[in-house]
């Protein structure tokens, strides 16, 4: 039977870490859009108040034009390798320099929805426990019975909103992650340590079946990994065979 191989990420710096998370919300938010279900539309709503709390901690705008600059640039040394296809290379150029251009022009991120009332209450709520419940939010709980027509192009219009972050943050993802060739690698009574070099993120690839996961600590100039048994009982081998990845 073929080994399911499961990825996991580690963050080396601020950055990365406010990005992943952002990356992760954005998920969620996609795959709770469905006005149908109530318990989605939670989801929904809990997963953007979240994402509000991290526009307002966070430079994401910045960062993120910071980041298209940067990646362009390297672009443009590849256009200097032979035999490198240089169309294929300006065709991704110019699409970020058209995310770059997307994001300059938009409004701050989360901005639009401060002004929402209704977004407004529902973040005052958020830390208390059960705090969606109907005597609490009475706002929310004549939304959940509007017409599921309604609903849903409410929640279309807000991911909208969302549409030039999330597209932005998709595409250097996508770049930084493609940047890290696996390279097989071994821990050694369950620990491994190597120099970060500059980068950004750490992934590291397991199988499913070992049940082992790794716990990382690092930065932007050396990192350690750490390998535990999802079970008490469990073991991790002597000698740990793992893919290894330094984006």
């Amino acid at each position: 039977m073929t080994q399911s191989p499961i990825v996991f990420e580690y963050p080396l710096n601020e950055k990365m870490r406010n990005w992943l998370r952002v990356e992760y919300l954005l998920q969620q938010l996609t795959a709770s859009n469905n006005a149908g279900s109530s318990e989605a539309c939670l989801l929904f709503l809990r997963t953007l108040t979240e994402l509000l709390d991290i526009f307002e901690r966070s430079e994401l705008r910045a960062d993120l034009l910071k980041e298209l600059e940067k990646q362009q640039g390297k672009l443009h040394q590849w256009l200097a390798v032979p035999d490198i296809d240089v169309q294929a290379v300006k065709q991704l150029i110019s699409e970020l320099s058209a995310h770059s251009h997307a994001v300059n022009t938009a409004p701050k991120f989360g901005s639009t929805f401060k002004e929402d009332r209704f977004i407004g209450q529902l973040r005052q709520r958020l830390s208390i426990p059960g705090g969606y419940c109907n005597f609490d939010t009475p706002t929310l709980h004549l939304w959940l019975h509007l017409p599921m027509e309604k609903r849903q192009a409410q929640i279309n219009q807000w991911c909208l909103e969302l549409e030039v972050l999330h597209l932005s943050l998709q595409a250097i993802l996508h770049l930084i992650r493609q940047s890290g060739r696996y390279i097989d690698a071994q821990a050694h009574q369950g620990f491994y340590q190597n120099s970060a070099d500059e980068k950004d993120l750490i992934r590291i690839k397991l199988t499913s079946e070992d049940e082992i996961y790794p716990q990382v600590s690092g930065h932007k100039a050396r990192f350690s990994i750490r390998f535990f048994p999802l079970e008490n009982d469990g073991r991790v081998p002597e000698n740990l065979l793992f893919q290894l990845a330094c984006c």
